[in-house]
């Protein structure tokens, strides 16, 4: 019953449409991500967390933008745009020190660089052809699929495993699954709607997102499980 309530209310907040000017939509998205940055800020000053909770708080939240650019239709190139100009702070962020809030995570990754590039690459694809719920969807198992991997394989994670010379948890893996699943239910459901191709589908991208996920490697993960997980859900819808 929640499941279908949730479906019901993506499937309304897809028909809407906004008519924002564009500065508006910009202020609004601005505004979110400060947010975020806000967030993030007193966590760290007053709770002291560790910098991996730090760094999904940022990951999570700041992955969400993307419902803000479909909801408002927002036009590509802001994306785009924004995409290149986070590229190039968080890629400067990788070689000095300028955001530890979300790089100083106890190793070297290039996750926050490939994170940005690859919104851009989805936001170009897929308002190209006027189907933006698949960057949704590749985005939002990023967020909030990896993110949640992260923080309950680090708390959680009993049971470990190796995957092409890397190390997780299988505690850390089926909560990727699952939160990959969720997502791409909710979604495809609410776009395409209620029938038993749209959950097989769901299935298969979330273990492909899971597949990927486990393979992160400086952070490439950042890059492939979006646009792994939004493409695979692409092609798929294709022939079901």
């Amino acid at each position: 019953m929640y499941l279908y309530s949730v479906v019901s209310l993506l499937s309304s907040f897809a028909d809407l449409e906004f008519t924002l000017p564009v500065w508006q939509q910009v202020t609004v998205v601005t505004t979110w991500v400060l947010l975020i940055l806000a967030i993030a800020s007193m966590v760290n000053r007053f709770i002291n967390p560790n910098p991996e909770l730090l760094r999904k708080i940022v990951h999570i939240g700041t992955g969400n933008v993307i419902l803000f650019a479909w909801l408002l239709d927002m036009p590509a190139y802001i994306g785009i745009t924004a995409s290149i100009l986070a590229g190039v702070v968080t890629l400067l962020s990788f070689l000095f020190p300028i955001l530890p809030a979300i790089n100083s995570v106890g190793r070297r990754s290039l996750g926050t660089f490939f994170y940005a590039v690859s919104i851009g690459i989805l936001v170009a694809w897929f308002w190209r052809v006027q189907q933006p719920e698949y960057a949704a969807l590749g985005i939002l198992i990023m967020a909030w699929g990896d993110g949640l991997a992260a923080l309950i394989g680090q708390r959680f994670g009993k049971h470990k495993y190796k995957y092409w010379g890397g190390q997780k948890s299988w505690e850390g893996s089926l909560t990727m699954a699952i939160t990959s699943f969720v997502i791409s239910v909710l979604i495809l459901v609410s776009i395409k709607g209620n029938y038993w191709q749209v959950w097989l589908v769901s299935l298969l991208v979330a273990l492909a997102a899971t597949a990927l996920e486990a393979f992160s490697f400086l952070g490439i993960d950042n890059l492939t499980v979006p646009i792994g997980s939004a493409a695979v859900a692409f092609w798929l819808m294709q022939i079901v």
